[in-house]
């Protein structure tokens, strides 16, 4: 402080802080300058021409036009899955009153006309505005066309409501082959993360079970898209800048043969029972047809918006525990059951390649086989079938001479540690999915050592394996879990000299056009070494079963007057709680086998009261259409036998 003129006067600051103050407050503001000058310069000079696209872009909207799928269609070019053009309820969010309350109006309005609450159309206007902001939502499919008049007629009072055509899968034969198709749907958010999903948008649909989902790359078109011109309100201000019109999806033929597919499922439906069936080209793997019952309608899923009592009708409750009795469970190919005495033939082999069994031995059936510890095991029905050979063991389906099997294939697994049925069972498709190209499919089990014993150190089974569970499963009981398609490609192996085959339903694609671009021929899985004679000697028993007096099947093939040989075994199998789960497997012409055909119904009692008269009926369709037997040479070969019931031990 400094005193003048008669006062004090505070001292000046210090020159030198000064000017450094004033220094680091320009410099600071030169840093400031350059930065706002530099982002500048980037984004009018190094970026410009890539910000001046974006906000003509931002001029700009793209509209997705749907693609049909390509038609689904059996091996005699009839549609059984094909695209019909609807009329869909969409709403252009743009259009709609700005303020909260005219819109609010709108939206009531259209609520009470589509049926629809308005919380969900509001919320399907969120998700779907999120999604592609720039199409329009659709709340509704296959809106009848009474309500399209109707609002035209009143556009006035629905603005930004419109009806536009959209394309739905179509069934022309109603639930046929349900199981084999799948549906189709949206594509979700976790599947456009997945490689072969990467190009598509949400909302595009796609294949979600079955066939559809298989070959969804084949079946699905490329979406069109058409830009138009927008204002800053999202509304269009001209014509559309460019159209590229959608290109339908190819179509994909199958190895189905509808009409063997009717004939199945109706005698699915005709014994009222839970069941499945496959009926596959021996020789080549061809699924000529296949069903499961209770089946399903498909046109239901087809649908945008399902309701939850047709979900739950379909899938089940999704709130319970996973259950087969949904109608969509698909027992032909993953419907685990013991098989009864079809599953012979499979001990059969694997005794005669174990060299337990000669072709011609005799084994004696007095009706009894002897586990011990005061455990005997009998025939169906207590029968006695005494001295017989592995031919007429199979015709008469004789317990006692397979439980012998399994007793002597009992002792090499306790000696050599040697599983010949189960390795067999393995070789010959089972306890493995088999490879087919329709989803789902299940492995099934083929009980061993190591697995029961596992279970049982775990505490998951009350006891470990035993020389019972092998001469259980020689005959197709005990833990065993099979379905009729892994049945099928075993029996074919056996009919065919040794060949695994692939089982598919998908035969050939062909463009719009017509012009095939790609042949479905899937390789063998394997090749397995079945003697000649061997083959020879179990043939030769299942044609004796179906076609001679005293074999299991005789009342329905040979008694009958089937005019075609045929080798085919029946099979019981108990399956408590549950009543006898009924079996047939066949193969036909017995003597150069070209189809398999194997049956189950859950509760159908013995394999020749329910599951043979099926097959029969299927194989009826397959004699008449595919080896050139007609009516006349069945009722000639029917009154040639006479009726003749024959004697018969039903197991």
């Amino acid at each position: 402080m400094t005193f003048s003129g008669g006062r004090w006067n505070r001292d000046r600051a210090n020159p030198v802080q000064f000017h450094a103050r004033i220094a680091v407050i320009g410099g600071l503001g030169l840093i400031v300058f350059a930065v706002i000058f530099f982002r500048l310069w980037y984004l009018q000079v190094l970026s410009g021409d890539r910000y001046l696209a974006e906000a003509q872009g931002n001029r700009v909207r793209e509209i997705t036009a749907q693609a049909p799928r390509g038609e689904i269609r059996d091996r005699d070019g009839k549609v059984l899955v094909g695209s019909r053009t609807a009329l869909a309820l969409q709403v252009r969010a743009e259009e709609l009153p700005g303020n909260a309350k005219g819109r609010g109006a709108v939206l009531r309005r259209v609520a009470e006309v589509a049926g629809m609450p308005t919380s969900k159309i509001r919320a399907e206007i969120r998700k779907q505005t999120k999604e592609l902001p720039s199409n329009p939502v659709t709340l509704k499919d296959d809106v009848p066309i009474e309500l399209v008049y109707y609002l035209r007629e009143n556009q006035a009072r629905y603005p930004g409501v419109t009806a536009e055509r959209v394309y739905l899968r179509k069934y022309p034969r109603g639930s046929l082959a349900a199981h084999i198709f799948g549906y189709v749907r949206e594509v979700g958010p976790e599947q456009l993360a997945e490689p072969q999903y990467r190009d598509l948008n949400p909302g595009d649909e796609i294949g979600q079970e079955g066939i559809e989902l298989a070959y969804d790359h084949v079946l699905r078109g490329v979406n069109g898209v058409t830009n138009v011109r927008v204002d800053a309100t999202g509304l269009p201000t001209a014509r559309a800048t460019s159209v590229q019109e959608p290109e339908p999806g190819n179509d994909l033929v199958l190895s189905i043969d509808s009409d063997l597919q009717a004939a199945g499922e109706a005698q699915l439906a005709s014994f009222g029972f839970p069941g499945a069936f496959v009926a596959m080209d021996a020789n080549n793997g061809e699924v000529l047809a296949m069903g499961s019952s209770p089946t399903f309608d498909p046109s239901v899923l087809a649908q945008t918006n399902i309701s939850t009592a047709e979900s739950e009708a379909i899938f089940g409750d999704p709130e319970a525990e996973a259950t087969t009795a949904a109608p969509v469970f698909n027992r032909a190919i993953a419907g685990g059951y013991p098989t009864g005495s079809t599953f012979k033939p499979i001990t059969a082999v694997a005794a005669l390649d174990a060299e337990r069994l000669g072709v011609s031995e005799t084994i004696n059936d007095d009706g009894e086989y002897d586990l011990g510890d005061g455990n005997v095991l009998h025939n169906a029905q207590d029968a006695v079938f005494g001295p017989v050979q592995l031919r007429r063991a199979m015709q008469v389906s004789s317990d006692v001479f397979f439980y012998t099997l399994g007793g002597r294939l009992a002792e090499d697994i306790s000696e050599d540690d040697e599983e010949h049925i189960q390795e067999w069972a393995s070789q010959l498709g089972l306890g493995d999915t088999t490879g087919i190209d329709v989803p789902g499919e299940a492995s099934g089990l083929i009980p061993s050592p190591e697995w029961r014993n596992d279970l049982y150190r775990q505490g998951l089974a009350d006891r470990p394996w035993s020389y019972g569970d092998n001469v259980n499963l020689a005959v197709g009981q005990g833990d065993l879990q099979a379905d009729p398609l892994q049945m099928a490609v075993a029996y074919a192996a056996i009919g065919n000299g040794g060949t695994v085959v692939t089982p598919h339903v998908g035969l050939r694609a062909e463009d719009p056009a017509g012009r095939v671009v790609q042949e479905i021929e899937p390789d063998p899985r394997r090749q397995v070494d079945i003697d000649p004679e061997w083959q020879k000697a179990i043939m030769g028993g299942l044609t004796d079963a179906a076609m001679e007096p005293e074999g299991t099947s005789y009342p329905v093939f040979g008694g009958q007057g089937f005019p075609i040989e045929v080798a085919g075994k029946t099979g019981t199998a108990e399956r408590p709680p549950n009543p006898d789960q009924s079996w047939y497997v066949a193969l036909a012409p017995a003597d150069d086998p070209q189809v398999v055909v194997a049956f189950t119904f859950e509760g159908g009692g013995f394999g020749a009261d329910t599951a043979a008269p099926a097959t029969r009926a299927l194989l009826t369709e397959y004699a008449k259409k595919y080896l050139s037997v007609n009516q006349r040479q069945f009722d000639e070969a029917a009154a040639e036998s006479g009726g003749e019931a024959g004697t018969v031990v039903f197991e």
